[in-house]
Formats: C-alpha cells, structure tokens, sequence
C-alpha cells in the first residue's frame, strides 16, 4: 500500500498540496501521475446500474483530480473546472438569472467586461461599475439592491488592491455575494476566501497551468448549494474541460510555488528598476512603496505578484515601438507563464472597453502591461534596456 493513501493532505503546506492534493497514485497499476482518462462515456452494469460515472461532460477522473487539488489550494470545499475562465464566469452569471445586478469593479478583463455587456446584459442582467478600492463607492453602490459584487485584485490591467474583507462584510449586509477573481495573484500568493469571499473564479490558463499550453478555468466557493448549481450548469450547458488539458494544469500546479517565488523577484526587481528609469512616466506594481495598495496589499496578499503595468514618457506610437521592440518579452496575449510577455492593453486585451471609459477608469492610451517571467533577471532588464532606444 503506497504512504499515500488516506492521506489528508488538507492539513500539509502549500507546496505538499500543490503536488499530491486530489491524487493519490492509480490503484491498479501504481502509477504516481494522474492517468488521462480519454473517455466519453462509461459502460454500465445494468440499466441505471453504474459506478458513479455515466457520461464525461458530467464528470471525469481527471478532472476531478484537478478539482480536488484547487480547492486544497484555495481553502474552499468545492471547486467546479471549466474549458475557459470566461466559461466559468458565463457559469456564475447565468446561475444568477435574468434581472440580477452585478456590481462590479471599473478596472476589469477586456473579455469580462464583454461577456457582462454584449452578452449577459442583452439577457437581463445589470451591471454598475465603481472604483471598488473606494469602500465608500462600494457602499453606496449597495444601497440599490444587487445580486453579487464582482471584484479583480490586483486588477487587470492597472494593479490596483481593493480590500476584501472591508467589500465581503459590506456585501453580506446587504445580502449579496462576494466574488473575487483571483486569477493575477493565484492561491499561492491570496486566498480570498480567508478574507469573507463566497465564490473565487479563475484563469486557470494563466499562472496555475503555467506554460502557456492549456485554456481552462475554474469555479471555487464552500457553499453547497452553489457548488451544485455550478457543476449541474457546467454539465448542462457544456463549458467542461478536456481530460488532457486538466492533466497539463495538475503538472503546473506541481511547480505554482517555485514558479511564483521566481516571478515574484524578477517582477520586485524590475519594477524597481524601471521605477528609477527617466523614460518611464510611472510604474503600476503593488510591492512598490508609492504604490496606493501597497500597505494593503502587504496584509492580503503574501507577496506582490509577476504583473507590472507601466507608462512611458512620450506618445502612444513610442509605446507600441517599445512594446514591438523587446527580444525575449514576447509581444503576446495572455499572461502567467514560465516565458515573459508584453503587451498594449488599449489595443489588445482591452480593447472591447470603449476608449472613454478606459481613459475614465485611469486606463492611458499608452498603458504598457509586463507579465515578467522566470528567465533570468539580468536578460529581462537589458531587454527592456534595449528597447528603451527605440522611443523618444
């Protein structure tokens, strides 16, 4: 009998659970990776008559093995995993159902502010955005009826940190549901349901899989009521993940720790750098002391995450040249990976957001977003160095 087995794995380290929560070895043959189990369906001992699977949109091995180690990793007791993170948010929003009303932050995904107002707006659903880092926005916000609160910390693209607890308390006054999308900081880094959070969503395409080779989301929350209407509406309506692609996000999720330890000091010495450099007007990054969520993002999170977003002296075409010019960031979509990446989010990731609103937001034409890799430290400042002559 291997030492794994009737382990609780709930109780070990971040780590220890990173690489065995959810998995024990295959009982037949030993094998200590999960098996890909490339099934579609699953035969029965009689009409009716199964062993607890019937067919794979409904649930799979592998899948669930991912399942289980996310929500070690989180602090919930159910997780449900999805094909994309946007699914998992089509999941959250249509279990709330025509006439909800979301309130969510002013500083969003590109992609979710357009599932909330090309899609779900035109079924009925309504949405308000605010500075959610404004408790008092958040607050007055609430005065009018809402089904949920819909927060990004840090946020997309701008970095910024709202207080969770101070949002989860206000939120559950009023009877609405506090959701954080914790995809820029990962498990490792915050657990928002240690901080009154009721339903945590992710990218699991971005830091959790790790190396740019996987789409896959996920949905978290203890409740058991909306643990089963999420994973009965990701049976229904289809959203689910393939058994291949939730093996690949186990096996980054083996190495979420030492990865993130490696891109949070790459990320620290980089923003400090180009905090210093004269061609940089400012630098977004919350391990910075200037900062404004810096102090709070000390207590909520434990490190400053591998997300930096910055603004170059000179004009928004100096802006694409740089971001045209680095060798080793790759100008791409996407973030999270072991490879460092750069991109414009005004004409990129963000670009559905009608220009007014970015620019009301605080998102600038020339806004530049780094997801900083974990090369070596050395390579990425000269490649930044380097690309710094093409601008002014």
């Amino acid at each position: 009998m291997s030492n794994h087995d009737n382990h609780d794995f709930g109780k070990d380290g971040f780590g220890t659970r990173a690489i065995h929560a959810g998995q024990e070895p295959d009982p037949q043959t030993g094998a200590i990776m999960t098996p890909v189990f490339q099934t579609s369906t699953y035969v029965q001992e009689a009409p009716a008559q199964h062993k607890g699977y019937v067919y794979a949109r409904g649930d799979n091995l592998t899948r669930k093995a991912l399942e289980g180690c996310l929500a070690s990793l989180e602090g919930a007791q159910f997780c449900t995993s999805t094909s994309s993170g946007l699914g998992a948010e089509t999941i959250v929003l249509t279990a709330l159902g025509s006439g909800a009303r979301v309130i969510a932050g002013n500083d969003l995904y590109g992609g979710t502010y357009r599932l909330f107002e090309q899609v779900f707006r035109n079924l009925g659903l309504s949405f308000d955005y605010v500075d959610t880092t404004d408790v008092g926005a958040v607050a007055r916000a609430l005065e009018t009826p809402a089904a949920m609160v819909w927060l990004e910390t840090p946020t997309n693209p701008l970095l910024r940190i709202t207080d969770i607890r101070a949002v989860a308390d206000l939120a559950h006054e009023k009877g609405a549901k506090l959701l954080v999308d914790n995809t820029f900081a990962s498990p490792c880094l915050q657990r928002p349901m240690e901080f009154g959070a009721d339903i945590i969503v992710h990218s699991v395409t971005k830091y959790l899989g790790g190396h740019s080779d996987v789409i896959g989301g996920a949905l978290l929350t203890s409740d058991a009521e909306l643990a089963d209407r999420y994973a009965k509406l990701a049976n229904w309506t289809g959203p689910v993940p393939a058994p291949w692609d939730c093996f690949l996000v186990l096996r980054g999720l083996k190495t979420l720790h030492v990865r993130m330890e490696r891109h949070c000091d790459n990320a620290e010495h980089i923003a400090r750098w180009l905090s210093d450099h004269p061609r940089v007007d400012r630098v977004y990054y919350p391990g910075l002391p200037g900062h404004p969520g810096h102090e709070l993002a000390s207590r909520q999170m434990s490190r400053p995450g591998g997300m930096i977003s910055l603004e170059l002296a000179g004009s928004v075409e100096d802006g694409k040249r740089f971001c045209s010019a680095t060798k080793i960031f790759a100008l791409a979509e996407s973030l999270g990976g072991v490879e460092s990446l750069i991109e414009h989010p005004p004409s990129m990731t963000h670009a559905s957001i009608p220009p007014a609103e970015r620019r009301a937001a605080g998102l600038a034409d020339g806004l530049i977003r780094l997801s900083v890799g974990i090369e070596d430290v050395e390579d990425l400042q000269a490649d930044l160095d380097q690309a710094f002559s093409t601008t002014g």
